[in-house]
């Protein structure tokens, strides 16, 4: 099928959030230091592409502490983990690089905050998602998980972002690809938040899932990547148009971002 499409809105902001941006640079700056393997418990954040170039640098993911060799170096993902996770590091005299957002880092604090004040928490998440098996750990007793949406003022920064941009680029499009692993939560929000809006969306890896079917009578085309999505898979999915004779590419710019975290203070002291 001959792909007719003429213009692609890139919208932003798009991809790495901070915490997300901080993880991932926390591996690569661990691995200069203190040089191959590292190990990182968990995948540092929610996207196969990134973590196979992670594991192409020499970094060993790992879903339990107990595949980690004593006394090496381990990395904790971006979504956080429970107390028991520390103490096992602990046990097994691991050096522990610590990769939790700062933001879910507050979280967890609120949380114990509450149960110290003996108040009862209602826990708004997906069960079995690591943020929310870490944050059930700092007070399993007082914590209750419901699934439900929460209010917008609840929401990630970076998470509410993607959102706002990609309901103006679903309005401007026929199509919205939406670049981010099938694990990853808020990409497949950004996908249904598309998809409410009037646009055909797609939620794909990279440009080797895209399929020309997806554009029949399709003009204009979005691209948005979800806060685990490097910009380098939005520039090889911007290709894929490109290589098609797609030479109008925009960026629809909604909300700007300026928010950076300081690496873990273990690979500042290294």
């Amino acid at each position: 099928m001959v792909v007719n499409v003429e213009r692609v809105l890139l919208a932003a902001p798009r991809g790495y959030c901070a915490g997300v941006d901080r993880a991932v640079e926390t591996v690569e700056r661990a691995l200069q230091s203190f040089g191959a393997p590292i190990y990182v418990r968990k995948q540092i954040v929610h996207n196969l592409p990134v973590v196979r170039d992670l594991e192409s640098k020499g970094a060993i993911f790992v879903e339990e502490l107990g595949e980690v060799p004593s006394g090496a170096t381990v990395i904790l993902s971006a979504h956080g983990v429970a107390p028991e996770v520390y103490a096992q590091a602990r046990a097994r005299e691991l050096r522990v690089v610590d990769a939790t957002c700062p933001l879910v880092t507050k979280v967890h604090n609120e949380a114990k905050k509450f149960a110290r004040d003996g108040y009862h928490i209602v826990l708004i998440g997906h069960e079995g998602h690591e943020e929310v098996v870490g944050t059930m750990g700092e007070a399993p007793a007082s914590i209750t998980l419901i699934i439900q949406g929460p209010p917008r003022e609840d929401i990630c920064y970076a998470t509410q972002n993607r959102q706002t941009a990609v309901k103006v680029l679903a309005e401007k499009a026929d199509v919205v690809l939406v670049i981010g692993s099938d694990n990853s939560s808020n990409s497949n929000r950004l996908a249904e938040v598309a998809a409410a809006r009037g646009a055909r969306s797609y939620l794909i890896d990279d440009e080797t899932e895209i399929e020309d079917a997806w554009f029949e009578g399709a003009r204009t085309v979005g691209i948005t990547s979800g806060a685990s999505a490097p910009e380098w898979l939005v520039d090889r999915v911007v290709g894929w148009f490109r290589a098609r004779g797609v030479d109008d590419v925009e960026e629809v710019r909604v909300v700007e971002e300026d928010v950076h975290f300081a690496l873990p203070k273990e690979l500042e002291q290294a």
